[in-house]
């Protein structure tokens, strides 16, 4: 099979394609003839070097893919084969024609709703729907995404939206992206310092923040946060805070304010499949837009690396393997 591997940590031609042996489906997992396949604000993190040097050279990156099932190993009925199902497959593995997912980390695909857009929501909207979750938004509440215009930051404005927040700012590179936000639910743009764009009316007050960029000015944005107000980090997009961000909490100590990370690894499986199925279901009725950039081959996989590092993506670029 063609795969996309990581021979070299950092810059997007780091990403080399090749010929390697074909996977095999192992006990309780399935193999996946793979469509389209997701490219992740994680994945370009990784090939970074961004996240240290635990991943090994040559390893295939993502961790998302949408396709059809063609094995399926030990322990696994026979009747899956033939089905369309979009699959988790861990840290590594999804830029390939074909790819292994546990079965457990899979979910069915509706019929009418593509691979394509399968991996634009699949895994940005479950992570976005708990992390919301995470934070305790309620109806009538406030939040600000900072990180808006990727798959992650996109999924929560329309997941806030649709659990009754009545602001939802957002923060972003530039006022066409901000008009986008606003028709998919924003009501505030905020540029990426946390000011308005286009004079538009200001905000410090937060209920949650929900942030996909961390970075250095994590801080700041911390003091817009509400007394009692939550922060949720779901993404390290931007590097890591400083380390001394906590001190910002401490000096703000009479409002109460807490701070979180989230990762679906804490999320029962069943519950998180539940909820994904669900979610997959909602882009097919027309009930959560997906978003896509762009539509590439495997064999531009440098071309859509290129695109995340210079911040111009708008959602989620996919790779497609066939």
């Amino acid at each position: 099979m063609r795969a996309v591997s990581i021979e070299e940590y950092g810059p997007a031609e780091g990403l080399v394609v090749s010929e390697r042996p074909d996977p095999v489906a192992g006990p309780d997992s399935v193999l996946i003839e793979v469509d389209a396949i997701g490219v992740g604000g994680v994945d370009a993190v990784i090939r970074r070097g961004t996240l240290g040097s635990s991943f090994p050279v040559g390893m295939v990156p993502g961790s998302e893919v949408a396709g059809t099932v063609t094995a399926v190993g030990d322990g696994v009925d026979g009747a899956w084969v033939g089905r369309r199902v979009w699959g988790f497959t861990g840290t590594s593995g999804a830029y390939a024609e074909l790819a292994v997912a546990r079965l457990e980390d899979v979910t069915v695909l509706p019929d009418d709703l593509s691979a394509v857009d399968a991996v634009a929501v699949g895994s940005a909207a479950t992570v976005a729907h708990f992390a919301l979750r995470h934070a305790h938004l309620t109806a009538g509440g406030s939040v600000l995404v900072r990180g808006a215009a990727g798959s992650l930051g996109i999924a929560a404005v329309q997941l806030a939206a649709q659990a009754g927040a009545t602001t939802i700012a957002v923060t972003t590179s530039s006022s066409e992206r901000g008009r986008r936000l606003l028709d998919l639910g924003a009501t505030h743009v905020l540029d990426r310092s946390g000011h308005p764009l286009d004079d538009g009316p200001a905000r410090s007050d937060f209920d949650v923040l929900v942030d996909v960029a961390g970075g250095p000015e994590l801080p700041s944005f911390l003091e817009m946060l509400a007394p009692n107000g939550r922060a949720v980090s779901i993404g390290v997009v931007g590097g890591y805070p400083p380390a001394d961000f906590g001190m910002t909490l401490m000096r703000l100590f009479q409002r109460s304010l807490s701070f979180a990370t989230f990762s679906l690894d804490t999320v029962p499986r069943a519950e998180r499949n539940d909820a994904r199925a669900a979610l997959l279901a909602a882009a097919a009725a027309g009930g959560l837009t997906p978003v896509v950039e762009a539509v590439l081959p495997l064999d531009d996989a440098v071309e859509a690396h290129r695109r995340m590092d210079a911040g111009s993506v708008f959602g989620r670029i996919v790779l497609t393997a066939r």
